[in-house]
C-alpha cells in the first residue's frame, strides 16, 4: 500500500473561515495528499466568505455562532445527507482535529463502521479556562478529553514535549508526532524592512519587542502585559509591536497605550513584519507546538518563551531564546530587558535560532504523517487494534 491508496475523511471544527496556525497546517497536509495521489473530503462548518480559499473538498456541517465569540463556529452532529456523502466517498481512514460534537460524531461513526481514525492535537483547551476564570473545571475537561483520544487508533501531537504530556495524561497509548513546517520564502531575516518601520511609527534606533497571534485572552495577553510594565518601570528602551487582531484587541491597546498595533498580517506581509521586530515575546501556555516561535527563528529573532508544551521543543534555553516558567513577569521582563539592552547577544542569540529552524520543512512533517496513516490502515487491515480499547458503541 502506498499514499496514492489512502481515502482520507478530515473533519474539523474551522478548516478555513478563521485563519489560524492549526487550519493552515491541515490545508498543507491536504494539498500534500493530494499532490502524492490520495484522494481527500473535508467536513468542516463554513461561512460565505472564509479568511482564505479551501484546499481540497470542503463539505459544510452544521453549525452554530460560538457565544461570545461569533467569529467561530461550534459544529453539530454529522446530518445523514453528510453521512451519505461519507459513504460514497469510501474512506479507509478517518483523521479527526478537534474533540467537540463533531469530532465524536466522526470518531463513532468511524468505529461503528470498522474504520481506523486518528486525532491530531493543536492546541491545549484544558488550560483555556483558567483564563476566564473556570481553571477547576480543567481536570473535567481533561477527563473528557481523555475519554476523547483514548477512542482513537492513535493521535498526534506536533511537538515532542506535548507528545510527553498527552503520555503523562494517559491520553493514548499510540502517541506519534506531526510537527509544522517552516515557508522559509516568507519567513527569513532579510524580510526586514525599515521603511514598513518608519511607517508604524517605528524609530530606527528603537528596540522592538513583538507579539504574534491572535488577540484572545488565553494567548497570555495579561501577562504579557504586565511585563511591559515591569520593563518601563526599569526605564528599558523598548518598542511595541503587536501583529494580530482578535475580541481582545480593545482591552490590549488600552493595557498597551504606547505599543503600534498593525492588525492581521499574512503571507509576505507577516514574514515584513517578524522580521522587522528584535525580538518575539510570547508568554503563551495553550499552544501545542508555536508556529509563531518558529517563524521569529526563521526571521533570526530571539524569543522569550514561556516554557511550555511546543516551545520547548523548539527553544534551546539560554542558546537560541530563553524559557521562563509559566506567569513569571519578573523573569520574563529580565530576559527581555537583556535581550533589549545586548545588540550583539540579540544577534548570536537569533542566529542560533536561525539554524535550528532550517530542520523543518512542511514536506518531510507531512511525509512522517503520511506514512503513520499507512501503519495504522495495514494495522487495522490485519486486526491490530490498540491496547484496552473500549467496545464500539
Amino acid at each position: 500500500m502506498d499514499a496514492s491508496e489512502l481515502r482520507v475523511a478530515l473533519f474539523t471544527g474551522n478548516y478555513n473561515y478563521v485563519r489560524d496556525g492549526a487550519n493552515q497546517a491541515l490545508n498543507r497536509l491536504v494539498g500534500y495528499l493530494l499532490g502524492k495521489g490520495a484522494a481527500v473530503r473535508i467536513y468542516s462548518p463554513t461561512v460565505p466568505e472564509p479568511a482564505f480559499p479551501a484546499t481540497g473538498d470542503l463539505i459544510g456541517i452544521p453549525a452554530l455562532p460560538v457565544p461570545g465569540r461569533a467569529e467561530y463556529r461550534f459544529p453539530l452532529m454529522i446530518p445523514r445527507s453528510i453521512k451519505r456523502d461519507i459513504a460514497a466517498f469510501a474512506p479507509n481512514i478517518f483523521h479527526v482535529a478537534s474533540p467537540e460534537i463533531l469530532g465524536h460524531s466522526a470518531v463513532t461513526l468511524a468505529r461503528r463502521s470498522r474504520l481506523p481514525v486518528v486525532a491530531s492535537v493543536h492546541t491545549r483547551f484544558e488550560t483555556y479556562f483558567r483564563y476566564y476564570g473556570l481553571a477547576f473545571l480543567e481536570p473535567l475537561v481533561e477527563a473528557l478529553l481523555r475519554r476523547f483520544y483514548r477512542r482513537c487508533d492513535a493521535i498526534f501531537a506536533p511537538s515532542e514535549s506535548m507528545a510527553q504530556l498527552l503520555r503523562e495524561q494517559r491520553m493514548s497509548y499510540d502517541v506519534g508526532i506531526w510537527s509544522r513546517g517552516i515557508d522559509r520564502t516568507i519567513f527569513q531575516p532579510e524580510r526586514r524592512c525599515d521603511a514598513w518601520r518608519r511607517e508604524q511609527g517605528i524609530a530606527p534606533d528603537d528596540v522592538v519587542i513583538g507579539f504574534v497571534g491572535r488577540l484572545v485572552m488565553e494567548k497570555g495577553l495579561d501577562i504579557f502585559a504586565d511585563t511591559i510594565d515591569q520593563l518601563e518601570r526599569r526605564q528599558v528602551r523598548h518598542k511595541v509591536l503587536v501583529v494580530g487582531q482578535g475580541p481582545a484587541r480593545e482591552w490590549f491597546e488600552k493595557r498597551l497605550p504606547g505599543a503600534v498595533f498593525a492588525g492581521f498580517q499574512a503571507g509576505e506581509a507577516l514574514g515584513r513584519a517578524v522580521a522587522s521586530m528584535d525580538m518575539l515575546f510570547n508568554p503563551s501556555i495553550t499552544e501545542t507546538f508555536g508556529n509563531v516561535t518558529l517563524e521569529a527563528m526563521a526571521a533570526g529573532l530571539p524569543v522569550v518563551a514561556a516554557r511550555a508544551t511546543g516551545s520547548e521543543s523548539l527553544i534551546n534555553d539560554g542558546v537560541s531564546g530563553r524559557l521562563i516558567q509559566p506567569g513569571r513577569t519578573q523573569a520574563f521582563a529580565d530576559a527581555l530587558q537583556l535581550y533589549c539592552e545586548d545588540a550583539e547577544l540579540r544577534r548570536t542569540v537569533g542566529a542560533a535560532g536561525l539554524r535550528s529552524s532550517i530542520r523543518y520543512g512542511w514536506d518531510e512533517v507531512n511525509q512522517a504523517l503520511v506514512d503513520s496513516y499507512l501503519r495504522i490502515v495495514r494495522q487495522h487491515r490485519a486486526g491490530v487494534r490498540m491496547v484496552r480499547q473500549s467496545p464500539v458503541p
